[in-house]
């Protein structure tokens, strides 16, 4: 059996600031995570809070937006709108029932009817609280990631900013100085290059996001943020140890997610994918194959039908436990469909081979972040040629450790630190 190979943790290369050296300062002990729900933008909060140190001292709050049904419809709007009107349509569809009973008011609280379970991020009270305990706690870092965050982490800074350092991870569009720092993928910027505006008409010029070029507060990572480090892989190795340590190797994971609309394919790329995989299964002692919860069923089912009975294939079927973390610790290769940035991001954190699937069928932005993981060297397409048993390496992606770094620079020029 080949041993797990883990990327090395990185150098230590920051300090105590020469700003801290003798002098007062403020120290940052506790974080609140404003998240939207969703894992992909909620565990870019969760990675760099913890790479801050600030792990097990962080609060997540949510801003949830209604669910089902027209509201499925409804989601351009802005989150509080939206909100707004999906207790409306609760209200109506209520009285017209003749029900005896009316919605809850637009306010935190239990119950299931209108917004009573959906308003969880609250502003008010986090003020409050980053006000009231300043003091005695210090400042609140608060971080947040994903659209319908936007309004709520920029009038917690609005209302505090002497006592919150306020970060929104991926872009937030426009008026970036609403926050303390922004951090955001490099590819967000896309739309201002001059190959973007060939590809753009000129009167929607204005329209096309972002609008205004990095500055100084902006954080640029290739890809996204997340929780894997070194450290994680090694501890996850250990706790999958039983379930993986057995398999024939070389082990190669393949993690396909969902078309989007910078990236769209069906049923075409389902089966050039099992096309591929079939040719480079005899230099595979595994494959493992994972699908995402938003997977169409026409791409599910093409390779379900092909590799169910495959003695070497094993087929996650979404039971728990979820063996993510086990397949980033134990693969010697990946094999990932283009559409999904944090899953890419996350397989060239940790130094082994990364192949991709489908970055062709990409456009716009996504096309140049593939583009961009490709000039780096740490992924290369699939085509069904290679042989999993030749292993190759790169400098992992170590975007969310830079990142942190960053942020303990910018909130020295503050004269604040994170605990140490």
């Amino acid at each position: 059996m080949r041993p797990i190979r883990l990327p090395e943790p990185p150098s230590p290369t920051i300090g105590v600031p020469e700003i801290f050296e003798g002098g007062a300062y403020s120290v940052i002990r506790r974080a609140v995570i404003i998240g939207n729900g969703y894992p992909g933008s909620e565990n870019q909060s969760i990675g760099l809070v913890r790479a801050l140190g600030l792990y097990d001292k962080h609060v997540l709050y949510r801003v949830t937006r209604p669910r089902g049904g027209i509201n499925e419809w409804l989601l351009w709007l802005p989150v509080s709108l939206h909100q707004k009107l999906d207790y409306l349509i609760q209200f109506i569809q209520i009285y017209s029932r003749g029900r005896n009973y009316v919605p809850l008011p637009l306010e935190h609280g239990g119950g299931s009817v209108g917004l009573a379970s959906v308003l969880e991020a609250d502003v008010k009270q986090i003020v409050t609280m980053a006000r009231q305990t300043f003091e005695k706690d210090g400042p609140l870092l608060v971080v947040a990631s994903g659209r319908d965050t936007i309004s709520v982490a920029s009038s917690i800074r609005r209302l505090a900013s002497e006592n919150v350092f306020v970060i929104q991870i991926q872009h937030p569009r426009s008026q970036l100085n609403r926050f303390d720092l922004v951090i955001t993928p490099r590819h967000d910027f896309y739309p201002l290059t001059p190959q973007a505006e060939e590809q753009v008409p000129q009167f929607l010029h204005r329209w096309i996001t972002p609008r205004e070029p990095p500055d100084r507060h902006v954080i640029l990572t290739l890809g996204a943020l997340h929780q894997i480090d070194s450290a994680t892989l090694r501890s996850t190795a250990a706790a999958w140890h039983d379930e993986f340590a057995p398999l024939p190797k070389p082990l190669l994971v393949v993690n396909i997610g969902w078309p989007t609309s910078h990236c769209r394919y069906g049923a075409d790329l389902a089966k050039q994918l099992t096309a591929y995989l079939l040719n480079i299964l005899s230099s595979c002692g595994t494959v493992r194959i994972s699908f995402s919860s938003r997977t169409p069923e026409k791409v599910s089912k093409i390779i379900v039908k092909e590799f169910a009975d495959n003695p070497k294939v094993y087929i996650w079927g979404g039971q728990e436990p979820n063996p993510h973390m086990g397949h980033l610790a134990w693969a010697d290769a990946f094999v990932v469909t283009a559409d999904s940035v944090s899953l890419i991001s996350e397989a060239c954190s940790t130094g082994k081979p990364v192949y991709v699937m489908g970055p062709e069928r990409c456009k716009w932005k996504l096309s140049d972040f593939h583009k961009s993981l490709r000039e780096r060297g740490v992924v290369r397409p699939f085509t069904g040629s290679e042989d999993i048993a030749e292993s190759w390496s790169y400098p992992p992606l170590n975007d969310t450790a830079e990142a942190a770094s960053q942020v303990r620079e910018a909130l020295a020029e503050r004269g604040w630190r994170v605990r140490p």
